[in-house]
């Protein structure tokens, strides 16, 4: 949070010169009035009494994700335009333009590294933790999709075959995904093994 305290003849003036510190729009401050003006001691013999005033300035979570993405985007030579949107506590950094498969990584590794460093920076710019979902193109959705579609098929052969299915190994999102669709399903079981990066999940069925 930025703040400024500043003082005038007048309230207007004492704003406006803490909106000019802050350098952002006023409609984008929070104005706290410390002292009206007006005279000071008996029949104003004593002077004039200064307006002050504390301005602040809370930096918005998706303007601050956008200038850290636009500029990874700069230093590696992508064309890229993001649109924001908030859902909740969440907010969404949308990435949108030509050849952006250099974001997204193999099976996303780069577009997870990509919001993690966001959160970071933007974290480190205010007064309390949001929480940054970017994506590239639709790719999350497309790839939840695949997930989900995924996960079906292979309760399937499961339940054909008796035989347990481990897949590759998935970040705990896409995990989440896994145990989540298949988890209304009363004859599969589904739980991860292994370690860190290499941690599963394995579709086996249900013991009765």
């Amino acid at each position: 949070m930025k703040v400024a305290e500043k003082t005038g003849k007048t309230l207007e003036e004492a704003i406006t010169a803490g909106v000019l510190e802050l350098g952002v729009d006023r409609n984008r401050v929070k104005i706290e009035v410390i002292e009206e003006p007006g005279k000071k001691g008996l029949f104003g013999l004593f002077g004039t009494r200064l307006a002050r005033v504390r301005i602040s300035y809370e930096d918005d979570p998706g303007i601050l994700a956008t200038n850290f993405i636009q500029k990874i985007c700069q230093a590696m030579g992508v064309q890229a335009n993001t649109q924001v949107s908030k859902d909740g506590e969440h907010w969404h950094i949308d990435i949108t333009g030509p050849e952006l498969g250099i974001l997204i990584g193999r099976r996303g590794d780069t577009l997870d590294a990509l919001q993690y460093l966001t959160n970071l920076a933007v974290a480190k710019k205010l007064s309390e933790r949001v929480r940054l979902i970017v994506d590239v193109e639709g790719y999350r959705l497309r790839r939840e999709d695949t997930l989900v579609r995924l996960a079906k098929r292979l309760s399937e052969k499961v339940k054909r075959t008796g035989i347990r299915i481990v897949l590759e190994p998935m970040n705990p999102h896409e995990r989440r995904i896994i145990h989540t669709s298949l988890q209304d399903d009363n004859r599969i079981s589904t739980f991860s093994e292994g370690d860190n990066t290499n941690r599963r999940v394995v579709i086996s069925l249900k013991r009765v």
